[in-house]
Order: C-alpha cells, then structure tokens, then sequence
C-alpha cells in the first residue's frame, strides 16, 4: 500500500474517529483511491465480442497510464484460451480467469472493473462492484431498465467509486466539437435532434432447447433473469432480440446516438411524453425466434416542447442527409440543421446547399478516433480515477442512466401500444400502473438488484 493510501486510511478511519460516511467514503472504498503514480489494476468482465475491445484498450494504456490488466472473467470457458493468448503476449504473463465476477470483487488487487457482459447484468454486477470499492466502466445502455439504473447511480455515490458508461462519443474531439457549437447557438435554437440507428440484419434462424455446453455456466449468465431453457439462439449476441434478455437495436447500437441526441438538445431531464411503433418486417417469426421490433420509430417530447426523434430500421433502406447517416444524428435549429456520421460533422444555414461550418473547416480539431471502440474514453476513466473526480468522468453514471432510460422507455410504449406521459420527478408514468410494472423486472434469486445498495 503507498503511503499516500496508508495517509488517507488513517486519516479517514483512524483513532480520530471521523465518520466514514461524513467524509463521503464506505469502509470498502478507501481502497480504491489511488495516487498519481500508483499502477491501477483492472479486471474486464465479459470477454465475448466488445469484451475484446476493452481488453484490447486497457492492453494499449498499459505504457501511457501505468495499466495492468490482471483478470478476466466470463462466464463461457470456451471464451478464454483466445483472450488469453492476447493478453499473454502484451503482458509476458497469462491473465487471471474467473467465471464468476463476485471472484474478481474479492481480490483485493483490483482496483477497477469493467463491464461488457449482455445488459441485463449491467445494474447489478455494477452495484456489487461500488459495494466492493472498485471503480467501474460499464457498456451501454447502463441499465435494461429504469429502476435498476437509478440504483446505480445510488451505489457510485454511496461508495464514492468512479462510474464511466461506455458512450465513447462523448471522449471525441470532432463529436465534442459539433456538441459544442450547438450549444453556442451554432444553428440558432435547437428544437428537434434525430437519433438513426440503420444496420440490416437477417434471419438468425430457430433452434430447439438443449442443454447448455459444458463450458457454460448457465445459471450464471441468466443472472437476474426468470429461468428459461437453454436455447442456442436466445445466448450469445441473439439475447439482443428477445424481451427478458434485450431490448433490440433501439436498445442495442441505439444507445449511442440517442446519447448524442439528448446531448445536442442539452437536456438534463426525462422526457414528459413517449410514443413507439414499428414492428418486425421480412422476418418470418415462425423460422426465427426474435421477439423485439427490426422497424421501429419512437418519439419524445420534453416539457418545453423540444422533441427527439429515433429510427430503427432493420431492413434495406436508404442513408440520410448529405453525409449519408445510416449511424448518426441529425438536428434541427432556428437558423439551420447539422449532421454528425461517426466522427465527421457538417452544419447548414437555412436553405443553403454547402456547409458554413464542420470538422475540418476553420478550428482544426485532431480526432484521435483510433484504437477502434472510443480508446479516449478508457484513458478519461483511468484519469478521473486518479483525479478521484466524477466530474472528470467525460460520461458519469448520472449521465450515462439519462440516455439510456430513452430506449428503455421507448420500448415499453412499443410493447404496450400506446403512448406514455413520464414524470421525470418522480420516475413514473402518471395514473398508469401497468407502464410503471415495466420499470423494473421480477429479479431471480441470488441476482437480486437491491432496494438498497
């Protein structure tokens, strides 16, 4: 331990007798304060897919930040011999391998965690990380539903962990500058702001139930979900496409533009009225088990007016807008619109054709867009550890849980087939019971996220 932790411990737990809690830190927690030099040890839990990605990340700051990733942890074995393989050739070492991440909180090594595990797992394995003292970072959307994503938020301040949600635009430059010059009035007031979210995708086909591979720990990776068969279509990435497990592209690539979208708007409450529709076109449900919506388009509108629209389109379909954005943004102000397709931005005034303003035209911004997956916003994690500063966190968890009850709200007007009125104060629909049962989820236990963090 350094001294600088050895100082802090005394200070914060000694024969003083200071409360803990008056100083903002839980027993658990003092240990995840660490000095400017002090090597940070990290574990990555869910190693599938963007697990990858985050290792990956984590791998590349181990020069530039004093990184170690020291832990894995998957609940599927057969996702290991790869990752490890990767890992041993960076670090000279193989990694640590858990399949169960309440292993990984145990180990007082670690000093962060982070989350790419499916999002029904986010909220809690999230919660058991700040009870634990360990800083997170965890995938979009944070939560699979509103209530357990306000208790996250409970937990990061309650255990005074820093929280990062992976909405990785909001660490690039071009991104943040495009963000910036609508807030400045760029294009005058802005009243609308479009979430596009077009990825075509097929048929994943039917598959009876089975039992699970014996490199699975099914029970496990159903965490907090009712019991259901195993199923080798509603596992690995198709958990997306079913209710009790996902929440479709609205909830699954959605998540990041429609952060961008409330952003743009400078919106910092929840939505007042909330209306979805849409439907799943050129699949034939008989021959493939998806459940969510490919086609589907869900309103917003706040209580000044303001509105955010998002489309999911699941099938062919054209691009929008000049910079052809099938993944992006667009929005509507008093003097002009703008566009943003990943990392590129253009501005127009009125009805003018060429743009007056966007990336590459006068201020030059360096977006440093590479290592693939938002690299700047695993470095902004590491620091604002470091800084001990939630406001250093370019997306703190308060921040991350706003956009991600969009879709999550989005989706329960689908379901339900009729619009919604939202009380932002008070996180509940107004006289509607059978909406407000949809904001939460019956929990199976032991993977029960608590009332209490």
């Amino acid at each position: 331990m350094t001294k600088r932790r050895e100082f802090i411990k005394k200070s914060v737990i000694g024969t003083a007798g200071i409360a803990i809690g008056g100083m903002g830190f839980s027993r658990s927690s003092y240990n995840s304060i660490i000095g400017a030099n002090d090597r940070i040890t990290v574990a990555v839990i869910g190693i599938r897919g963007q697990g990858g990605t985050h290792i990956n990340n984590f791998l590349r700051l181990k020069e530039t930040k004093n990184v170690r990733l020291k832990t894995i942890c998957d609940v599927d074995e057969a996702t290991w011999p790869q990752r490890i393989k990767t890992i041993q050739e960076a670090n000279g070492t193989p990694p640590v391998t858990e399949w169960d991440m309440r292993r990984v909180f145990d180990d007082k090594e670690i000093d962060a965690v982070s989350f790419a595990t499916p999002n029904f797992w986010h909220a809690l394995g999230t919660i058991w990380a700040c009870q634990a003292g360990k800083h997170v970072y965890v995938e979009k959307p944070a939560t699979h539903c509103v209530w357990e994503g306000r208790k996250m938020v409970e937990a990061a301040r309650k255990y005074n962990v820093r929280v990062q949600v992976g909405f990785q635009n909001r660490s690039i430059p071009n991104v943040i500058q495009a963000i910036k010059f609508l807030h400045d009035g760029g294009i005058g007031e802005v009243y609308m702001a479009k979430g596009l979210c077009y990825k075509p995708r097929d048929s994943f086909g039917i598959a009876p139930d089975s039992e699970p591979p014996a490199l699975l720990h099914y029970d496990m990776w159903l965490g907090p979900c009712q019991w259901q068969p195993y199923n080798e279509k509603k596992v690995h990435y198709n958990w997306h496409w079913h209710w009790a497990t996902g929440g479709g592209d609205t909830a699954n690539q959605g998540p990041h533009q429609f952060d961008i979208a409330r952003w743009g708007l400078n919106k910092n409450e929840h939505p007042v009225f909330i209306y979805s529709t849409g439907g799943l076109f050129g699949i034939d449900p008989k021959e493939c088990s998806q459940e969510t919506p490919n086609t589907q388009s869900s309103l917003f509108k706040y209580k000044d007016g303001k509105v955010l629209e998002f489309e999911t389109r699941g099938r062919y379909t054209n691009a929008e807008g000049t910079l052809e954005v099938r993944i992006g943004n667009i929005f509507y102000g008093t003097e002009g619109y703008l566009e943003i397709n990943g990392s590129q931005w253009r501005a127009f005034r009125h009805r003018e054709e060429k743009p007056f303003a966007g990336s590459g035209m006068g201020e030059k911004v360096t977006d440093v867009m590479a290592p693939p997956g938002g690299g700047n916003h695993y470095g902004n994690f590491i620091d604002a550890i470091r800084e001990e500063k939630n406001e250093a966190l370019n997306c703190y968890i308060s921040e991350g849980y706003m956009s991600s009850v969009l879709p999550a709200l989005a989706n329960i007007s689908y379901r339900l087939g009729r619009h919604l009125i939202f009380d932002g104060e008070k996180e509940k629909f107004v006289n509607d019971k059978e909406a407000d049962k949809m904001l939460t989820r019956v929990y199976r236990k032991p993977y029960v996220v608590p009332a209490v963090v």
